[in-house]
């Protein structure tokens, strides 16, 4: 059963509702502080702000994802970050959509059991040196890309090629 609480920021607020026990959400005007009043501790507690630099204890990841593949592979870099696509024939990697300003991409690149595939790339993926790098062929060889975003292109950063 839902409870409702009240979502305050600033001087206006919202209503929302949570499953779970009452509570309340609190957000500051900068939008850097959060604290929760849970009504098991006294005061609340503060929840890790975006906007400071946080030091982890555990890792922090992307879980990785399968992109589908077919003649043109579609890449919404919103839901696959961090994800890999195997090859069944030679494709087309269409340009990535959602991509956001400043994230970094990782894209694995596997040849099926057969290999001999290879991958063209749409015009918004850049290439250090200029050009796309030569895929290995292997059969079920792995190589892996990375790049970085500046909202609309795709930027190769780093590459490792037939690391299975």
């Amino acid at each position: 059963m839902a409870t409702q609480v009240q979502f305050r920021r600033g001087t206006t607020s919202q209503h929302g509702s949570f499953t779970g026990a009452a509570g309340e959400i609190t957000v500051d005007t900068d939008k850097d502080t959060v604290v929760v009043h849970d009504g098991a501790q006294a005061g609340g507690f503060a929840l890790p702000s975006l906007k400071t630099a946080q030091e982890f204890t555990a890792t922090q990841n992307f879980n990785a994802t399968t992109l589908t593949d077919g003649a043109t592979i579609s890449w919404d870099a919103s839901a696959n970050q961090v994800t890999s696509v195997t090859l069944g024939g030679s494709r087309t990697l269409a340009a990535a959509t959602n991509q956001v300003d400043g994230a970094v991409y990782v894209l694995s690149v596997v040849q099926d059991g057969t290999g001999s595939r290879t991958l063209s790339f749409n015009s918004n993926y850049k290439f250090t040196g200029g050009s796309a790098p030569t895929l290995t062929t292997t059969a079920s060889a792995r190589d892996i890309l990375v790049f970085t975003s500046n909202g609309t292109n795709m930027f190769e950063i780093g590459r490792s090629l037939n690391v299975s």
